[in-house]
């Protein structure tokens, strides 16, 4: 695996760069140092944690002790992304059962 100079998130592959799946910062491909990557080509999407606009969060775990800002519903699907150091708690990203909207929570 290949990690951001900028953010830190994990990058792919793109041609003949390499590109970051968060910040979109790229740079040129070291095929020489890619014998020791770990490909993440054969995971399926449940082990994925999709924290993006158009991620599908339904079928996740839900969360009910939120209050959406939008339409009051107490209830929402979540994922959880480290964002931080790992000594901080992880992000909670959540998206209305009702209305769809998105917002991330931090404990």
């Amino acid at each position: 695996m290949q990690f951001c100079d900028d953010c830190g998130s994990m990058m792919k592959a793109d041609g003949d760069r390499m590109v970051c799946s968060n910040c979109g910062a790229s740079n040129e491909r070291d095929r020489e140092a890619e014998s020791e990557f770990v490909t993440t080509e054969s995971q399926t999407d449940n082990e994925v944690i999709e924290s993006s606009e158009d991620a599908n969060f339904e079928g996740k775990p839900k969360a009910t002790d939120v209050v959406c800002d939008e339409c009051g519903t107490q209830e929402a699907w979540y994922t959880l992304k480290q964002t931080a150091s790992a000594d901080e708690p992880p992000t909670r990203f959540f998206k209305c059962t009702e209305c769809g909207h998105r917002w991330r929570g931090y404990n």
